[in-house]
């Protein structure tokens, strides 16, 4: 089984877009990437399409790889398909994390998510969302309000054994 992203950190980000990647996160990255050996840095991919969405998503290659053919397996021309081609291929950045394990925002990036002096890394498993602080702050917050619908002696693990009737949230 691969290596998966996990926890949370907030990093600065400097007038040029440049943000640090925290190191586990980049062990993901360079696990992700087939073409990574030592000494080179990892290639990653950035989604950020999705009006709806207020955080980026990190893939590492082979992730994005796995994406990319679910979405060939689909009919050529379906609206799901060309749906899915479209944020997934053209709202998206193949990029190159640096040799100090920065990677490089762009203000088209930014803007979109409203980053300005700092971004949050957060782990989704086998991807990782970059969120503007205070707006992951609300998405934490509607999350646990959610969770404090459930009974007391709530056990989130619970939610593993119920089926999915909210696979379209994010």
């Amino acid at each position: 089984m691969a290596r998966r992203f996990r926890g949370e950190s907030t990093h600065k980000v400097d007038a040029k877009g440049r943000v640090s990647i925290p190191a586990p996160f980049r062990r993901v990255l360079e696990e992700g990437d087939p073409d990574w050996t030592d000494g080179l840095n990892p290639n990653m991919v950035l989604v950020y399409g999705g009006k709806s969405r207020n955080y980026i998503e990190g893939y590492t290659m082979k992730s994005m790889d796995e994406v990319d053919e679910q979405i060939a397996a689909l009919p050529r021309g379906s609206r799901r398909r060309r749906a899915l081609e479209h944020m997934f291929s053209g709202q998206s950045v193949q990029l190159n994390v640096d040799e100090t394990g920065r990677l490089v925002l762009s203000p088209k990036l930014r803007e979109k998510i409203g980053i300005t002096s700092e971004a949050i890394f957060v782990a989704t498993g086998d991807t990782f969302q970059i969120w503007e602080p205070s707006a992951y702050d609300a998405h934490v917050a509607a999350i646990e309000d959610w969770l404090e619908e459930e009974v007391d002696d709530f056990d989130p693990l619970t939610l593993l054994d119920e089926p999915s009737s909210d696979s379209a949230e994010g």
